[in-house]
């Protein structure tokens, strides 16, 4: 147990800012979910270093957010897919995009509109109870370390 802070370790919060607490790291996700696949298109669209690209990449793709598949032989070229855990992101960047364009966002700024495909509605995350499926808010929760210790 961290004693200073009175929290559990290895915290898990801590862990995934660990991987994912950077800039570019979000960015480079963020395309990776619009289907952007190839080292250029992302280096294109995001105005990166080819070094910090590279970086993020093989971090990606070390934390298995990302797989590196070859599309082409002589010479080996290669393009970055989303794998099961970084399809897994998918809920949180939804919840960090829709509380930054409520409150970081100036009314009037242009808004990404993300549609669900069935029924072509603009998707609003909602965190609801995986058992009875009710909606949650912070004020609903309580915490509890492995072994019934309160937090």
């Amino acid at each position: 147990m961290n004693q200073a802070r009175g929290r559990p370790e290895p915290d898990a919060v801590k862990r995934a800012l660990d991987v994912l607490g950077d800039r570019w790291t979000f960015l480079v996700l963020r395309e990776a979910f619009f289907g952007i696949r190839r080292y250029g298109h992302f280096q294109r669209n995001l105005g990166i270093g080819r070094n910090v690209l590279a970086a993020r990449l093989s971090a990606l793709v070390e934390h298995g957010l990302l797989e590196r598949v070859r599309y082409r032989t002589d010479p080996d070229w290669y393009e970055y897919r989303l794998t099961e855990a970084g399809l897994d992101l998918f809920p949180a960047i939804l919840t960090i995009k829709a509380w930054a364009e409520r409150h970081l966002l100036d009314p009037a700024d242009p808004k990404l509109h993300v549609h669900h495909r069935s029924c072509g509605a603009d998707l609003a995350p909602v965190v609801v109870c995986a058992t009875c499926r009710e909606p949650v808010a912070a004020e609903d929760v309580q915490y509890d370390l492995d072994g019934g210790v309160s937090c």
